[in-house]
């Protein structure tokens, strides 16, 4: 991994006339909890988003969901000189959103969000993938790696320190997630099947994959700083490229 693609250590503030030139990646980080913006999301929004935020139960999911559509339109709104209404998304076999009539070198897209913090992903002409989760010890320390975790990964994971075991848990959850959005398969893409580095303060890294021929070396893979209490990762298609982190600022 190059020193270009090291996350900074603040999110910038970004301007109206930002732009994405095809050799930067952009992350934007955002609350979901945006009380005022809220009937302005709602109104960007297409029907059938309409209709699946009003088929949450609890109404911070509902807001939640409204949030994270409205900035998805808000940011792509910028670059591609839009309106947020006016943007069209379908959907691949497996649930990924891209932006109908999407061009080989048009805008992709990717968003997480974990207990209301939102991380969202655009690059042109590449696929990418992030993944932000909230820091939970209880869940590092069920069985869910020895479930889900190449063999490779859960004898690195049992090797740490008992006190490091949950960040190293989350640096292996995120590289994964992300890594698998990235390839837009979803999970039907067996988690076993491929190695991502977890050590604290070790590099982000795809170590080797048996799902495809050259994979590993396709893909760049960053770990980001969403703030504390919250572990993220980053994978990009090529590594002609450089990171630039923004805070939304609503």
């Amino acid at each position: 991994m190059s020193a270009e693609h090291d996350a900074p250590a603040r999110w910038q503030l970004s301007n109206p006339d930002l732009s994405l030139p095809p050799q930067e990646v952009h992350v934007w980080r955002a609350s979901l909890d945006q009380p005022a913006l809220l009937a302005d999301f709602f109104a960007t929004l297409s029907p059938d988003e309409q209709q699946r935020a009003a088929r949450f139960h609890f109404q911070k999911d509902r807001e939640h969901y409204t949030a994270a559509r409205g900035l998805l339109r808000a940011i792509l709104s910028r670059y591609l000189k839009l309106d947020p209404a006016d943007l069209a998304f379908g959907y691949s076999s497996y649930g990924k959103p891209y932006l109908a009539g999407e061009q080989p070198d048009g805008v992709r897209f990717n968003i997480s969000h974990s207990h209301g913090l939102a991380l969202l992903a655009f690059a042109r002409g590449r696929d990418l993938g992030v993944d932000v989760e909230f820091v939970r010890p209880d869940i590092a320390e069920e069985e869910i790696a020895e479930r889900f975790f190449s063999a490779a990964e859960v004898a690195a994971l049992r090797a740490l320190p008992a006190s490091r075991q949950a960040e190293g848990f989350f640096n292996c959850w995120t590289r994964k997630e992300a890594y698998i959005k990235a390839r837009g398969e979803g999970l039907s893409l067996p988690l076993d099947q491929f190695d991502v580095s977890l050590a604290p303060g070790e590099p982000a890294a795809l170590l080797c994959t048996r799902v495809a021929v050259n994979d590993a070396s396709r893909w760049s893979m960053v770990k980001l700083k969403p703030g504390a209490g919250f572990k993220a990762a980053l994978v990009v298609e090529g590594r002609d490229w450089q990171l630039r982190c923004w805070q939304w600022q609503g």
